[in-house]
């Protein structure tokens, strides 16, 4: 999904706030109402719910305004207040406008929805002094402590405004899309337009300068009161009751009694660092402490310095022979459809080269003399991609209600540093792993490799070997997350391949045989018209489209929602 663009300045609070929160955001966005709100086919109930509970967060708002206003200590702070909560009394009656228009009552009282009621209560409660993250209800004295009042309310009212922002900036793409007339269009227009932006940009200048004399202990507070908020929002969006078949998240969608299986790779797909970068400075380590602890006869005699000089060739050597490679693949015509067929069999080229890769690594001796304990520290401290391993560990946890096995392949050269990287996360248990193995003397590494899983050639057939033994009988939905080449083709066999990072030689080599890549919520937004149209569905393996996400907030807000 594309960011919006703030209108703060390099490192203001407001932005700090939201680029910490963004990745949160998605979760909004995925959840069932707003993919059935954007794909138009959302339910008129259902959309008259929502409307109905947005007008008592609007009547909240326009009440915590007043507070803020009253405590603000001038008039730079008051004179932008007064706009924002005059703009709220506007949206009141536009939002009468369209309840009437959608066949509901303004008059008639609105009772809010427990999510509504947990974000307004804490908006008011915010108002009134009574924040968690200081140190109990601030006392309002002195000109400065109510000051402070108004930054810590209108902290927890920016998240609202720039997350409409930034859904409403979504929502406007799906109108101009459907030629049909989108039934919402009106309201989301208003919600969408430059308008709603401003106000966003408005509040956010508000709470930087609300925010200029407060201590950096009162700052934390504030992003505190900022991230509840946050939670709040999304908690609201996913309260929407929705009667409908949505496509999200997909472990409802799926059927239950079915088995969901999720692949994923591991290099730059999981990690944030290629494990053979991990494991080489390891090995320089051991060599510039010169103490091998017995392993002498497996110890390659260099330097710390030497070592590194002939990693750093090794490193060089695959580069740019890879980048050969890949060139290759891309020298015969381009295909005008989706060729499965061309592409594996001009992916052996790939494989051969992984192998040979892998060779030269063996006969430098570089892997000899590492210790078992050694590498098993590196994994409990290798950095994952943010929000990997909360995906893991949620879909884990969610496994006692879920027919779901889960499995990583990778090309990585020792299995023992995935395992511990799994197990300093708490999901070793719960997966399988497919990878190379280091061999071992002891727990002293000889420098062999022993080589189950060198190339995409291998990853497919491993990939394929897992289905195949879940029998004919068995019904399933297969997914597969990867970022490279080498997963391109377990990509295409799962019925849902997804693209993390953003590798152009995948694309380049997966443009040139005829493979789309989308985007997930697009993607998601097109799935759900075919549904609403009571189309043939179903998420289905050599289709020859891939999805592409930006984070892992999104795999897990589409698969396993907020």
């Amino acid at each position: 999904m594309a960011v919006v663009a703030m209108a703060v300045e390099e490192g203001s609070p407001a932005k700090r706030f939201w680029i910490r929160s963004q990745k949160e955001a998605v979760f909004a966005a995925y959840t069932p109402f707003f993919v059935c709100l954007a794909a138009g086919g959302l339910e008129l109930e259902t959309f008259r719910n929502f409307i109905s509970q947005d007008v008592y967060f609007l009547k909240a708002f326009a009440k915590a305004y007043e507070i803020a206003e009253e405590c603000a200590d001038d008039d730079d702070a008051k004179a932008p207040i007064r706009e924002l909560s005059q703009a709220i009394l506007e949206d009141l009656k536009m939002h009468d406008s369209v309840i009437q228009e959608w066949g509901l009552d303004p008059t008639k009282e609105i009772i809010s929805n427990p999510a509504t009621t947990r974000y307004t209560d804490f908006l008011m409660e915010t108002a009134s002094g009574k924040v968690d993250g200081g140190k109990g209800p601030v006392k309002i004295v002195t000109p400065f402590e109510k000051t402070k009042i108004a930054a810590y309310t209108v902290g927890a009212m920016t998240p609202c405004m720039r997350l409409d922002a930034y859904l409403g900036k979504e929502l406007q793409l799906y109108i101009k899309q459907d030629e049909n007339g989108h039934p919402y269009k009106r309201w989301i227009e208003n919600c969408s337009c430059k308008c709603s932006e401003d106000a966003a940009a408005q509040i956010e200048e508000l709470l930087d300068k609300l925010s200029v004399s407060l201590t950096g202990e009162e700052l934390e507070v504030i992003g505190k009161l900022y991230y509840q908020a946050m939670e709040l929002q999304i908690e609201f969006f996913s309260a929407q009751l929705v009667g409908q078949p949505a496509v999200v998240p997909l472990t409802k969608f799926h059927d239950s009694k079915h088995q969901l299986v999720v692949f994923s790779d591991f290099d730059l797909t999981c990690t944030v660092v290629d494990s053979s970068a991990i494991l080489a400075e390891i090995a320089i380590l051991i060599a510039s402490k010169g103490d091998h602890s017995g392993a002498d006869r497996f110890i390659t005699q260099m330097s710390s310095s030497e070592m590194r000089n002939s990693w750093n060739i090794l490193s060089r050597q695959y580069t740019e022979e890879y980048e050969q490679c890949i060139e290759s693949l891309l020298s015969s015509e381009e295909v005008k459809a989706f060729d499965y067929v061309h592409l594996q069999e001009n992916l052996h080229l790939l494989s051969d080269f992984e192998k040979r890769a892998n060779s030269w690594v063996v006969d430098s001796g570089l892997l000899k003399g590492m210790n078992l304990d050694d590498v098993r520290k590196a994994g409990e401290h290798l950095i994952l991609q943010d929000g990997c391993a909360k995906f893991f560990q949620k879909l884990v946890k969610l496994k006692e209600f879920l027919n779901v096995n889960l499995h990583v392949l990778s090309y990585c050269w020792c299995a023992d540093l995935i395992r511990s990287v799994f197990s300093s996360v708490g999901c070793l248990n719960d997966l399988s792993i497919h990878s190379n193995e280091f061999a071992y003397e002891g727990s002293i590494s000889t420098g062999e490799i022993v080589r189950k899983m060198e190339s995409p050639l291998d990853k497919v057939e491993t990939f394929k070997s897992i289905i195949n033994k879940l029998g004919n009988n068995e019904r399933y939905l297969s997914v597969y997350i990867g970022d490279s080449v080498g997963d391109l083709l377990c990509l295409l066999e799962a019925d849902i391949g997804i693209v993390v990072g953003s590798s152009t030689s995948l694309r380049r080599v997966g443009k040139h045989f005829g493979v789309s890549f989308v985007p997930l919520f697009p993607g998601l937004v097109n799935k759900q018209r075919q549904l609403d149209r009571q189309e043939s569905f179903a998420w289905k393996g050599l289709s020859g489209v891939l999805y592409t996400v930006s984070s892992w907030s999104e795999i897990q807000a589409f698969i396993l929602g907020a």
